[in-house]
């Protein structure tokens, strides 16, 4: 269900970026060539088009996911397996999942209503963000915020309804790199650990010459199959948002 919603968001999204173009129809249901041709609403429609992807990162948990597995990738020792579509992928999908709730809310409240022709595009922004909003604050530390609005020299509101998107975006994003980093680090530490211990052995044998990854990598691969690291992984990250 949560993915059928983010499919139906995503439309909505494209649709109603697509209906900013002035189409008009008349009663016969032909097409006004004249509107269809009109630069000026191609050129909007396709530049907000454009910021699609953008959102899409900035207000959700996609960036804590990427960075994650870009360091599990890297403490593998591994440069590039998985390749970099694969955990983009990976991290669309694992935001899919989290965000479900909230794109379900969107469905229902907003992308429905407008394909009804019950609500303006207007409505339908408004609608759109307040889920987001909603999910934005519970995964931004306080700090940030206040951080936020200190560097802009704005005061900061009492009401958290009241906080502008151009402040809370920015403060769930840095948010979001602090979590993928503390992430990250418990992650790095055990394999730094086999790091340690192989280059100390290498040393008390008196293979110099060996490069101690040659060795670790192996070992490591093994450890992450053992205790069936991805899995574990995609755990942590889905339950980091609760």
């Amino acid at each position: 269900m949560y993915n059928q919603s983010l499919s139906k968001v995503l439309i909505a999204l494209l649709c109603s970026f697509l209906s900013i173009s002035c189409f008009a129809q008349e009663s016969s249901k032909q097409v006004d060539i004249a509107n269809l041709m009109n630069p000026t609403s191609t050129f909007v429609s396709l530049t907000l088009l454009s910021f699609i992807p953008l959102a899409m990162i900035a207000t959700t948990t996609f960036i804590r996911n990427v960075i994650v597995l870009s360091i599990m990738r890297q403490a593998l020792g591994l440069q590039q397996t998985p390749p970099n579509i694969v955990l983009i992928l990976l991290s669309f999908f694992l935001m899919m999942i989290v965000m479900g709730p909230s794109f379900e809310v969107i469905n229902n409240t907003a992308f429905q209503p407008y394909l009804e022709n019950r609500i303006s595009l207007q409505d339908f922004f408004m609608k759109s963000w307040e889920p987001l909003k909603a999910f934005m604050i519970t995964q931004t530390h306080q700090s940030d915020i206040k951080l936020i609005y200190e560097l802009s020299k704005s005061s900061l509101p009492n009401d958290i309804a009241a906080i502008s998107p151009i402040k809370l975006i920015p403060a769930f994003m840095l948010s979001e790199l602090k979590i993928a980093f503390q992430i990250g680090f418990v992650i790095l530490l055990p394999f730094l650990i086999v790091d340690i211990i192989v280059a100390s052995i290498l040393m008390s044998l008196g293979m110099i010459m060996v490069p101690p990854v040659t060795i670790s990598l192996p070992i490591k691969l093994l450890l992450f199959l053992l205790i069936d690291g991805w899995s574990l992984l995609f755990e942590v990250l889905i339950k980091s948002t609760h």
